[in-house]
């Protein structure tokens, strides 16, 4: 292949054209042989430009301004994290989870589908660090720091030097905290700079909240927990600093009750609320906005019928049980209330919609099998007998290589002789799982007396073989004396 680059200039601009030439088709004909034109076909990888030289001047005939915007850099997954650690020389394959779960345990980063997404608490504490130790964020001094931890675990580094230099010597830890510590703003430190935004975004004890003047006094509005710095836009501070300042926007009233109907954004997302808070009414209801439903989209009918969750389909025809569906923090669901013996669940498949499933869908839905996931991949359960009413945990009934046995938790016991898997419920379940319960606690802490008696008798024997071991040199020394 030969590649051509014209470049041509025309007062102050500049524009480039590259062509591209095959001059020996080679393997590229093998890729072309079985469709209808292969002379065509390799054609069409060829890009050839006009016969030009040095110093030509070519007429324009069509200008087309053409726009281009470059993406942004993929996020980190946790992959790529563990690529880029490898490239720069931090960390060991054995240490790689621990820091990504660092990461996450102390919020700053979230996972999102794959991606792992920087949180404010991330920026604030980053900005800090970038200011005041930078020798402490430089990437080449961790894969340093890397290096002397190798030398100190095989030897050729004294370990007790290099952690009196690290923390008490001229340039260690100790004395740079000392000497800005004092140069710490903690407002400031606390504060997230972010283009295009003209509130504050601060963290405080219970999360990040933004924070602006209003008449000269500051106005305070707490951001949703779920929040990332790449997902504030204008227009949710302008929304929560609108409904702190005037209150929540009223969609209308309810058509039957007559009380008002508003739409918020709290802590976990948006939501719609049925009346105002009163000393009367401290909890009235609420309910979450639909996965990908925006606020300004939300009508008084859509509120209603949020509102009106969970929603009563019928009662199931072999229990006589009412069915229903809800929306939960897990996305829609059917539920059958079968009382004491617990709650059925189900959730929604992607084609079916919260506010027109019917009752015999919702009837299929039920009878499918529920999945669990387990180390082997997924199991499915016989029949689900209900929560536990302890921990509030699933027992089931699964087919095992040895018949079916019932599980809850960690704990499996076998089906009663006799018994089939439909004759199962969960008050006859209860006794079983308590009985092998205390059975496994019995086993364990037997199998601690046993151990704890060799172990003693070891000692023991042991004893009685020094004593006797003593007793013999004392005699062969009396005889020695003797003779």
């Amino acid at each position: 292949q030969t590649h051509i680059t014209v470049h041509l200039e025309v007062e102050d601009a500049g524009f480039r054209s590259t062509g591209k030439r095959i001059d020996f088709p080679g393997f590229f004909r093998a890729y072309v042989e079985g469709s209808d034109d292969p002379d065509a076909a390799l054609d069409d990888q060829e890009v050839l430009l006009p016969s030009l030289k040095q110093g030509d001047t070519p007429e324009c005939t069509e200008l087309s301004p053409i726009g281009h915007e470059t993406q942004p850099p993929a996020r980190f997954t946790e992959a790529s994290l563990v690529k880029m650690l490898e490239k720069e020389g931090i960390g060991r394959p054995s240490t790689y989870a621990s820091v990504i779960g660092t990461i996450i345990d102390r919020g700053y980063a979230q996972r999102q589908a794959n991606a792992l997404v920087p949180t404010f608490t991330a920026f604030a504490v980053t900005a800090l660090l970038e200011q005041h130790f930078p020798d402490l964020v430089d990437l080449s001094f961790t894969a340093r720091m890397e290096r002397r931890l190798d030398g100190i675990s095989t030897g050729e580094v004294e370990w007790l030097p290099y952690l009196s230099d690290f923390y008490l010597g001229d340039e260690g830890l100790e004395t740079q905290v000392k000497t800005r510590q004092d140069q710490i703003d903690p407002g400031e430190a606390r504060t997230i700079d972010l283009d295009n935004l003209e509130a504050k975004v601060r963290i405080g004890r219970f999360g990040p909240y933004i924070e602006t003047e209003h008449e000269e006094k500051p106005v305070k509005a707490s951001l949703p927990k779920d929040m990332t710095p790449a997902d504030l836009t204008p227009e949710q501070i302008e929304q929560l600093l609108k409904q702190k300042l005037e209150g929540p926007e009223k969609l209308g009233f309810h058509p039957e009750k007559g009380e008002p109907i508003y739409i918020l954004l709290g802590a976990y997302g948006p939501y719609v609320q049925l009346g105002d808070v009163t000393e009367e009414n401290k909890k009235p209801k609420r309910a979450s906005l639909p996965k990908g439903v925006a606020m300004e989209s939300v009508t008084l009918d859509m509120a209603v019928e949020l509102l009106s969750l969970p929603r009563l389909l019928g009662q199931h025809p072999d229990t006589g049980c009412k069915v229903q569906v809800g929306l939960g923090r897990f996305g829609p669901y059917v539920v059958h209330d079968q009382g004491k013996e617990g709650k059925d669940y189900r959730s929604l498949k992607k084609e079916d919609d919260l506010f027109t499933i019917s009752f015999e869908r919702a009837l299929e839905l039920l009878a499918m099998p529920k999945g669990t996931r387990g180390r082997r991949g997924t199991k499915k359960a016989l029949k689900e007998l209900g929560n536990h009413p302890e921990d509030e945990a699933p027992v089931n009934v699964y087919d095992g290589p040895y018949g079916p046995y019932i599980k809850h938790n960690k704990t499996n016991v076998s089906l009663p002789e006799g018994k089939k898997v439909e004759d199962v419920t969960l008050e006859m379940a209860l006794p079983l799982l308590a009985e092998k319960a205390s059975t496994k606690g019995k086993k364990k802490t037997s199998r601690a007396k046993s151990t704890t008696k060799k172990k003693t008798t070891k000692k023991t024997t042991a004893k009685k073989t020094t004593t006797k071991k003593t007793a013999a040199k004392k005699t062969t020394a009396k005889k020695t004396t003797k003779s």
